[in-house]
């Protein structure tokens, strides 16, 4: 019996041992392991990446930069790489279809890992579907290439400088230019000194005072001018206040398009001088008919010229409509006088 009971509790010790050794097991898969959980408590979703950077299984995923899995597989699939990343369950429903994976890194230079943005609408994704991925901005490949960039440009623009092309560089290596530019700086330096000085319009608008009570009264006459108008008083304020005035303008201009019209039209005598041939043709014949008449009086030829010219023959003209004023005036006053009729019969 005794021995019985021995060897009783040396297999009990054995089975206390080995538990123990299980539970510390799984801790230390806990602490491995971090976030990842077992294999029930996560599920899967897929990522494909043009370059993963040195990502590698065991990597931490974030969500929103809380550890919520890991990365649990790294392959080539076809010329991306597809990363499988475990998730806990219970983050399933902030990863949606509108969230995206990028890769990321725990420190500047640390190593590389998963970070997934959140959302909140949207389809949650399921064990083995894929989610869409983003490129990571600031990436040290980036920066770098950016960096280059900019260095090859500063260096062409140099390198054009140098060559004497564009403004710069033919400052930098034009003589003729140079000296341009310094004379330039010293007339611009002489019209402040002279502004300085109160020469000139600019000057005494600065220095007078006179000019500047001129020009402020100028100003303020100027103000009182805008305030009127707004007031509608005087003619301009009439204009844009005055909606009969207005209505008015708009009737005259109707009118005259309506005269332009008729005008166009050959409407009327003055329609059909400007839109009529023949019309017009005897018109100007008629000018010039009128135009010789003239000249024939000038010339002093036929009688009518003679009357204008002779001033003999308009004196004899004159006195003969005088002296038979004078006739008609004595036969009004004594018509027996004048007028004597005889009846005989043979």
């Amino acid at each position: 019996m005794p021995r019985t009971r021995s060897l009783a509790w040396s297999e009990l010790k054995i089975g206390i041992l080995a538990v123990a050794a299980l539970v510390l097991a799984t801790m230390l898969v806990f602490a491995v392991g971090g976030q990842g959980g077992f294999a029930w408590q996560r599920y899967e979703i897929k990522a494909k990446f043009p370059n993963v950077q040195g990502l590698k299984s065991g990597a931490v995923v974030r969500v929103a930069g809380v550890d919520v899995g890991q990365v649990t597989g790294v392959e080539f699939a076809g010329a991306d790489v597809q990363v499988t990343l475990g998730v806990n369950n219970e983050n399933q429903g902030r990863i949606t279809e509108q969230s995206r994976a990028s890769i990321g890194s725990l420190s500047l230079l640390g190593e590389p890992i998963i970070d997934i943005s959140p959302a909140t609408a949207g389809t949650p994704l399921k064990d083995g579907d894929t989610i869409q991925t983003a490129k990571t901005a600031g990436q040290i490949a980036d920066v770098a290439a950016g960096a280059t960039a900019t260095l090859d440009e500063a260096t062409a623009m140099i390198r054009e400088i140098r060559a004497g092309k564009g403004t710069v560089g033919k400052l930098f290596t034009d003589d003729q230019m140079y000296r341009e530019l310094n004379e330039f700086v010293g007339s611009a330096q002489a019209v402040a000194s002279g502004i300085q000085q109160g020469r000139g319009s600019l000057g005494m608008l600065i220095k007078d005072p006179a000019a500047y009570r001129q020009a402020n009264q100028a100003l303020a006459n100027l103000q009182e001018m805008t305030r009127r108008i707004n007031a509608g008083e005087g003619s301009l304020g009439q204009l844009l206040k005055d909606d009969a005035l207005a209505r008015s303008m708009t009737s005259a201009g109707a009118s005259a398009d309506k005269i332009l019209g008729g005008l166009q039209r050959g409407e009327g005598t003055a329609g059909k001088l400007l839109t009529d041939e023949a019309l017009w043709k005897r018109v100007n014949a008629i000018s010039d008919r009128i135009d010789k008449v003239v000249a024939t009086l000038e010339s002093g030829d036929g009688s009518a010229a003679r009357l204008l010219h002779d001033k003999a023959l308009y004196e004899n003209m004159s006195g003969t409509a005088s002296e038979l004023k004078q006739l008609v005036a004595d036969i009004r006053k004594d018509p027996k006088k004048y007028l004597n009729v005889r009846v005989s019969i043979f």
